[in-house]
């Protein structure tokens, strides 16, 4: 058995024992061990978006003792107003519904404020908040550019506001064991870690113009973005396929294992460089993010290969589509278990403590004030949705061409030999979906070179000029000299 197919054999092994031990699922806590008391300590709160995601903050929030949802806000005011009698049957008590959020933080009395709108809003909704003398809490991708995320950090550095991405694997105690575990070098030397998401996208339709909703104040939706005319059938879900407002899948799901594996590595900054490859295939519609995507960060003596597809697919490897694996000479980590150079498990981690929820670990750093104790602290959230930023400037400078010059460009990358599998695993996928790479070729990004201190590419005026987006006024995020 060849080295290649002898490591896909292992990791067949590895990843269905690795899933099968993930469906036991951890016992959450949602609070403090001891009770919260008095109704001085009631934290009062407010959602940001109203739809999917914001119904899933409503319903972890309800299960937080002390915690009342005071404010539900969206530009769509019919969201607003459903979510608004959602939260009235949790906890007897009507929020205000409201479009604008600028209304939720003139409220000295909010505390803090979950952030669940579009990318594009997320980071100046974060600052507005803080500036405003609240504690935030921001969806992932934390940013919608990189500069932007610089100055939530900076906010929060500035105004002491606590500050949490919403990468919630973080909160995994089982799985900040298989970090630490890792960390300690008990795997050994861990050159390689994956981030992997495959999961079915359709077409969103095709590309023209079309009616806006009514119940929707589409200046406030716009916000920092350009008030473009509304070029898809749907305004709500697919802003995320349209670079004014979202930064594709990388951006969407890709950003939590990447996170994971940023973490499991105990790297910091932005790498040495990173290239993507990649393309939207499949059909025409009115998206513009890539619905087939590989980046490569190369850390020096450490890689991550991400792959995002968005096609049918097999999985990357039975019964596992998603999540990410981490290999070193000692032996691999897949999920939260351990497993030896021959793909034998060694242990499941379960945690050292409870898993606590992440929304209950944020509103406990809300009261104690203690910024050490946030598991997504926002630098973290930053530094994470940059390497997505990162990987989707490359491909937006790239140019069209076929897998054997994209090969020749990965051979003289200095980085780990899975790169190159992944081409040939990724080409392969793309037959499979009858892409033709000869008339709709894989575009082949520029590789880039980060200055980490900068936070700003080297030479590159061409991907500098992603940092950051022109703003419309009021809803500008605030240049460095002005945090």
């Amino acid at each position: 058995m060849h080295f290649l197919s002898r490591r896909q054999f292992l990791e067949d092994s590895m990843l269905a024992t690795a899933a099968l031990a993930a469906t036991v699922s951890p016992q959450l806590i949602y609070a403090e061990d001891k009770p919260t008391g008095s109704p001085n300590n009631k934290v009062r709160v407010a959602v940001l978006g109203c739809r999917i995601r914001g119904k899933q903050h409503v319903a972890e929030l309800a299960r937080v003792p002390d915690c009342e949802i005071v404010y539900v806000c969206d530009p769509d005011r019919d969201l607003a107003a459903e979510l608004a009698t959602i939260v009235e049957k949790q906890q007897g008590r009507a929020p205000q519904a409201v479009q604008d959020m600028r209304k939720v933080f003139d409220d000295k009395s909010v505390d803090a404020v979950f952030i669940a709108t579009p990318n594009h809003w997320h980071a100046l909704a974060a600052i507005w908040a803080m500036q405003s003398g609240k504690d935030a809490y921001v969806e992932k991708p934390v940013s919608h550019n990189i500069s932007e995320g610089r100055r939530i950090v900076q906010v929060s550095r500035k105004t002491g506001r606590m500050c949490q991405g919403g990468t919630q694997n973080r909160s995994n105690m089982a799985l900040a064991e298989a970090v630490e575990y890792m960390q300690a070098g008990k795997l050994g030397e861990v050159k390689l870690a994956r981030s992997i998401i495959y999961g079915l996208r359709g077409s969103i339709g095709p590309r023209g113009t079309y009616e806006l909703p009514n119940n929707v104040d589409y200046n406030l939706w716009a916000g920092p973005a350009p008030l473009s005319p509304l070029t898809r059938k749907s305004l709500h879900y697919d802003w995320h396929w349209d670079w004014q407002t979202g930064n594709g899948e990388l951006g969407n799901n890709n950003i939590h294992s990447l996170d994971i594996c940023r973490w499991g590595l105990g790297l910091k900054g932005l790498g040495r460089s990173a290239i993507s490859y990649g393309g939207r295939f499949g059909y025409v519609d009115a998206g513009d993010t890539p619905n087939t995507q590989v980046c490569v960060f190369d850390f020096g003596d450490k890689t991550i290969v991400s792959e995002t597809r968005g096609l049918k697919t097999e999985p990357f490897r039975a019964g596992f589509t998603g999540g990410w694996l981490f290999h070193g000479t000692e032996g691999s980590i897949a999920g939260t278990s351990v497993f030896d150079p021959a793909g034998k498990l060694v242990s499941t981690f379960t945690g050292k403590k409870k898993t606590e929820s992440h929304f209950a670990n944020f509103i406990n750093a809300v009261r104690s004030r203690k910024r050490e104790e946030l598991n997504a602290e926002i630098l973290e959230g930053h530094q994470s949705t940059s390497l997505c930023h990162m990987g989707n400037i490359s491909w937006r400078l790239g140019r069209a061409t076929i897998p054997m010059e994209i090969g020749k460009t990965l051979a003289e990358l200095k980085v780990h030999e899975n790169v190159r599998e992944t081409l040939d695993r990724t080409v392969q996928h793309l037959h499979d979906n009858k892409v033709d790479l000869e008339s709709t070729q894989l575009v082949l990004g520029t590789l880039l070179h980060p200055d980490s201190e900068r936070e700003s590419f080297i030479e590159n005026a061409a991907a500098n000029a992603f940092l950051t987006r022109e703003y419309r006024m009021p809803f500008v995020v605030p240049a460095e000299s002005l945090v």
